[in-house]
């Protein structure tokens, strides 16, 4: 297994790249998410990788972050999910709008994905819900955002109410998440209090 390489961006192309490592070139298949955030032709750089084996191909599948490695791996796990199809759901979503459709059990938005149809986005979250927990979500979208996440169980169930609310309004479960998210939830805020900051985030 090949954890990750270090080389020279060599060549881009519609869905793949070639490092240049040692005058040996990699050709390694990517997300339109991964080629959206390369470095310019000839740059160094680092990517994640994972090699795909069957008995009729050979493939490297290459990510900036391991959270999307990760991903990658999960949806790999999904009864009729090939790498085809993982990396187009990555070339729609990041990792962590992916963790948000699972929890929230959003159809809709993984059906958006080349390829996977509602039956599919279905499968995904069934097969997957049991393995991206809410805690989880919660906290890289609190490093990522710099919110401190917090494991109270009064503000946890306030922020519950509040998403509940929010899909009632008529946003996705996706936005409604994002939404109660952009909150600086304290201990004693009600629903309430989230659900009005929430929609000022929406709006």
């Amino acid at each position: 297994m090949i954890a990750y390489i270090k080389g020279t961006l060599d060549e881009i192309g519609n869905d793949y790249i070639v490092l240049d490592v040692n005058n040996i070139g990699y050709l390694i298949k990517v997300s339109l998410r991964v080629i959206e955030g390369l470095p310019a032709v000839g740059s160094q750089m680092k990517i994640h990788t994972y090699m795909y084996v069957r008995e009729d191909i050979i493939a490297l599948y290459g990510f900036l972050t391991k959270d999307d490695l990760q991903m990658f791996l999960l949806l790999l796990g999904v009864n009729g999910v090939g790498p085809k199809g993982a990396l187009g759901i990555l070339s729609m979503f990041s990792a962590q709008e992916l963790r948000l459709a699972i929890i929230s059990q959003d159809v809709k938005t993984i059906a958006k994905s080349p390829g996977i149809g509602a039956k599919t986005a279905q499968r995904i979250l069934i097969d997957l819900k049991d393995k991206v927990s809410v805690e989880e979500t919660f906290e890289k979208m609190g490093e990522q955002s710099n919110i401190l996440p917090t494991a109270n169980v009064k503000s946890s169930g306030a922020r519950g109410d509040a998403i509940e609310a929010l899909t009632a309004l008529g946003y996705s479960a996706s936005e409604s998440m994002k939404a109660v998210n952009s909150v600086e939830v304290t201990e004693d805020m009600s629903s309430d209090a989230i659900l009005k900051q929430a929609l000022k985030y929406l709006f």
